[in-house]
């Protein structure tokens, strides 16, 4: 096109000039075509300086018009200064969309380039590492990241594996350099904090388990031994038999409280559609603790109510009864336990309040762990498990309530369960 279009040009300035040179001679007509030419040649630098001038300063949309062959020619070079906008406006928003992405991943995202210095990072990794926005653009990382273990890692060839530091004494970091490209490098760091204290919960379970269950079995192995190589009197054989089935007894109790908290666990949370009346609730309740206290505390229940729980009645007995059964163990002689319903405009709040022996503050944070005892030697003698105030806390929890811990040595513990208003109904009324 661009060929045919010059030779079409060059015939227009040639037959004007050679019909001049026939009619006035060869001199007129040589001179026709040489104004032709450079005509035609200013022409040209025209359309050519004023493209020069876009390149040097190209304005998007700001392609210069032409005419003629180099319309065609500005006509194309506009058709792709558009089509490369819109690759660039494509390229924005899919790296707007992968930055967006980035910022939202729960892991830290630092890129670093041939030097180690951050090119950028995402918030997470900013918030875990203490880095302060912009100002630390550029930085070197090791000048950052001072701990020892991190920058033998930055310094070693073997990155395959994380190195694991702390930051400050609640924030542990896993953190791994991933090479990308021809010289950068990708810092990903992980909290893990969440993640080594379910391992270390994992292995004091899994011990405390297997303490709690060697006790009495050893206890029986004990005994059958006896009974198998000894020849004893029918009242000493009764005696340990009767030792042997407490102690069965107390395995029993065990499984069954791992078994239900396995069961809460797994479950999800509980129906709210099941009414369970208040007031003879608490009335069970009341008449447990008299039964297990067996007049050796005295026994208070408070509080007038009308409404009712959404949830699961079994489960909240057990929860609710758990705390009441504590509260008689660790309670001596003569003291006092109350239980009481109060409600409110933010919910209703179940308390068991005790004149007992009361618990250390230290205590209080790990109070609901399994298997943990302020006293176990105590705690076996009254027959407890370990496992009653697990087996509350996770029981309400699926109610939607908390469970609140309170006391003090010598003066006795408050516990209560605080329910959500979502979680009461009134009573109908029966006409």
């Amino acid at each position: 096109m661009i060929y045919r279009n010059t030779l079409l040009a060059l015939a227009a300035l040639a037959v004007p000039a050679a019909f001049t040179g026939l009619v006035f001679g060869a001199a007129w007509g040589w001179g026709v075509l040489a104004v032709g030419l450079a005509a035609l040649l200013f022409w040209h630098t025209r359309h050519l300086s004023r493209l020069h001038r876009w390149l040097a300063n190209p304005v998007a949309g700001k392609v210069p018009e032409g005419r003629g062959i180099w319309d065609e020619v500005l006509a194309a070079l506009h058709r792709l200064e558009r089509d490369t906008a819109k690759r660039e406006e494509g390229l924005a928003d899919a790296l707007a969309r992968m930055r967006r992405a980035v910022q939202a991943l729960p892991d830290g995202v630092v890129i670093l380039d041939s030097a180690n210095r951050i090119e950028w990072y995402n918030r997470t990794a900013e918030a875990q590492l203490g880095f302060e926005g912009r100002a630390d653009i550029g930085q070197n990382i090791a000048n950052l990241l001072r701990e020892p273990e991190f920058i033998e890692y930055l310094q070693s060839s073997a990155h395959e594996t994380p190195v694991r530091i702390d930051r400050g004494q609640a924030l542990a970091l896993s953190l791994q350099l991933i090479p990308f490209g021809q010289s950068q490098k990708m810092l990903l760091s992980r909290d893990v904090t969440h993640a080594e204290r379910v391992d270390v919960m994992r292995r004091d379970f899994v011990a405390n388990v297997s303490h709690e269950l060697r006790t009495p079995l050893t206890v029986l192995v004990g005994f059958l031994e006896t009974v198998r190589e000894l020849k004893l009197d029918p009242q000493r054989v009764r005696d340990y038999l009767g030792m042997m089935q407490e102690q069965a007894a107390r395995m029993q109790r065990i499984i069954d409280d791992l078994l239900t908290l396995s069961a809460l666990d797994s479950a999800p949370p509980a129906t709210d559609d099941l009414r369970i009346a208040v007031r003879p609730l608490l009335q069970r309740l009341g008449a447990d603790a008299a039964a297990l206290s067996a007049g050796r505390h005295v026994i208070r229940l408070e509080g007038e109510t009308t409404s009712e729980i959404l949830g699961v009645e079994g489960e909240l007995t057990s929860a609710l009864g758990n705390l009441v059964s504590n509260a008689i163990r660790y309670t001596p002689p003569g003291g006092v336990v109350t239980l009481s319903w109060r409600e409110g405009p933010d919910g209703a709040r179940f308390t068991v309040e005790d004149t007992g022996i009361g618990i250390e503050a230290e205590h209080i944070p790990r109070l609901t762990e399994r298997f943990y005892r302020v006293d176990r030697s105590r705690s076996r003698e009254t027959g407890g498990t370990g496992l009653g105030l697990a087996i509350a806390k996770h029981a309400l929890a699926r109610h939607d309530a908390v469970l609140e811990i309170q006391s003090e040595p010598g003066k006795g513990s408050r516990f209560s369960a605080r329910f959500p208003a979502r979680r009461l109904a009134v009573q109908p009324l029966v006409s």
